[in-house]
C-alpha cells in the first residue's frame, strides 16, 4: 500500500493533472473543472450578458435555470437548491406530512451520508432495505408498506424515495422494470415517491431510457448541478406546481436561500449545452477503448449489468494495484484511490476521455504493466 508520504506527493500530483488539458481523468462524472477554467466560463458568460443576479436565490439566473430544468425533467415547476442534501431532505419532508416513515435504500446516500438529518431535523424515521445492495424490490417494499400498518399502533409511510444511480454500489442503477413496479406500487398506495437522481443524465445515457421517463415514474426527483454540469456546487428539485409552491421558504429555513446563486445556476446552464450528446459520445468511445483494453495481459475492465459511467478495474493478482494506478500518472491518466466503501478501483467516464486517442490511451495502460518474466 502506499505510505502517508507517498499519497500526499500523489495528491499533489493528481491537483496538477486536473489542470492539464491533455489529462484523462477516470474520476468524476462531468467535464473536470479548474479554477482558471470557472472563472474563464464566467468571464464569458458576463461579456455575453448570461449572467443575471438573484435575490437570495429568487429571480435572475437562478430562475431560469429553474424553468430549463422543470422543461427537461417533464416537471412543473422546479427549484434550486444549494445541495443535494437539501433538495432530498425538502422533498421528503413535503412529501411526508406527518407520516413519519420514509423508506428508502439501506445504501442511499440519504441514509448512509446525511447524519441522519430526516430523524434529527424533521421528525422522518427512515425504514432501510436492501442492506448492502443497490435497490430493493416491490415485493420488498411491499412487505415494509404492510408491516408499518399492521401493528398495534399505525405508522404509515409518508414517502418512498430510490437513489438511482446508487454512489455506495459502483453507479449500479435500479433496473428499470423494478423501478416501475415499485412507482406502480406506490401509487397505487397512495404514497409519494422521490427520486434521488442525482446522476439521472448518467443512467439514462447509459440505459438508453429518456431522463423525461425515469422523472415520469415519480413525484418527485433531484438532480446533481454541480457533478456533470460544471457547477462549483447546487441541485434542482424538480415536481409538480403545488408541491415546489412556496418552497422557497423553507430552503431559507434550512439557511439554503443563498446571496449570489446566479453565480452557479449560470454555470450550471452554460454546462448544459451540448451536454447529452458530449457525454454520449464519451460513453461509446469509452466502451470500445475498454474492449481494447481487456485484451491486455492482467487487466479486466468488468461492466455492471446495471451499470452506469462507472467500470470495474480488476487486475489480476501478481499486479501491484496501487503501483499501477501510480504509474499511469506518469501518462497523465488519473484513476481514485480505492475506498472502504469499493473492493475494487472503479473508473468513471467523463468527457476527458475525449482528450486522447484510445490508441495512445491503451498504449499508457500497456506501459504501467510491469514487466513480465
Amino acid at each position: 500500500m502506499i505510505n502517508t508520504t507517498n499519497q500526499t506527493d500523489s495528491a499533489k500530483r493528481r491537483l496538477e493533472l486536473v489542470r492539464a488539458p491533455e489529462s484523462i481523468l477516470f474520476s468524476g462524472d462531468g467535464e473536470p473543472q479548474s479554477p482558471e477554467s470557472i472563472v474563464w466560463r464566467l468571464n464569458s458568460m458576463l461579456a455575453s450578458g448570461d449572467l443575471r443576479p438573484d435575490t437570495y436565490s429568487l429571480g435572475g439566473s437562478v430562475e431560469a435555470f429553474e424553468h430549463r430544468m422543470a422543461d427537461e425533467l417533464g416537471k412543473k415547476a422546479a427549484i434550486w437548491m444549494p445541495t443535494g442534501t437539501l433538495a432530498n431532505h425538502l422533498a421528503l419532508r413535503r412529501h411526508s406530512g406527518t407520516n413519519a416513515r420514509v423508506v428508502l435504500q439501506e445504501q442511499s446516500h440519504i441514509y448512509q451520508d446525511e447524519g441522519d438529518a430526516l430523524a434529527r431535523l424533521s421528525g422522518l424515521n427512515a425504514i432501510p432495505l436492501a442492506k448492502g445492495k443497490p435497490y430493493f424490490t416491490a415485493a420488498e417494499l411491499q412487505e415494509s408498506l404492510q408491516s408499518s400498518v399492521t401493528g398495534r399502533v399505525l405508522n404509515p409511510v409518508g414517502a418512498v424515495s430510490i437513489e438511482s444511480p446508487v454512489r455506495r454500489q459502483a453507479g449500479q442503477v435500479v433496473p428499470w422494470e423494478e423501478m416501475q413496479s415499485i412507482t406502480r406500487l406506490c401509487r397505487q398506495a397512495g404514497i409519494p415517491v422521490h427520486l434521488d437522481g442525482a446522476r439521472l443524465y448518467m443512467m439514462s445515457a447509459s440505459t438508453g431510457i429518456g431522463i423525461k421517463e425515469y422523472s415520469n415514474l415519480f413525484d418527485s426527483v433531484y438532480v446533481s448541478t454541480w457533478k456533470y454540469f460544471g457547477s462549483p456546487f447546487g441541485a434542482i428539485l424538480a415536481g409538480a406546481s403545488e408541491f415546489i409552491e412556496g418552497m422557497f421558504h423553507e430552503r431559507r429555513m434550512f439557511g439554503g436561500g443563498l446571496p449570489s446563486g446566479y453565480l452557479a445556476t449560470a454555470l450550471s446552464m452554460n454546462g448544459m449545452d451540448g451536454f447529452v450528446d458530449r457525454f454520449s459520445e464519451s460513453l461509446a468511445k469509452a466502451k470500445e477503448l475498454f474492449t481494447n483494453l481487456n485484451k491486455l495481459p492482467g487487466i479486466k475492465i468488468h461492466q455492471f449489468e446495471h451499470g452506469s459511467n462507472v467500470f470495474e478495474l480488476r487486475l489480476d493478482d501478481e499486479i501491484d494495484t496501487d503501483q499501477f494506478v501510480e504509474s499511469l500518472l506518469d501518462f497523465k491518466i488519473v484513476i481514485p484511490w480505492l475506498k472502504s466503501e469499493w473492493p475494487l478501483p472503479l473508473l468513471h467516464v467523463n468527457s476527458s476521455i475525449q482528450r486522447r486517442s484510445n490508441d495512445e490511451i491503451v498504449e499508457a495502460f500497456t506501459s504501467a504493466l510491469p514487466a513480465r518474466s
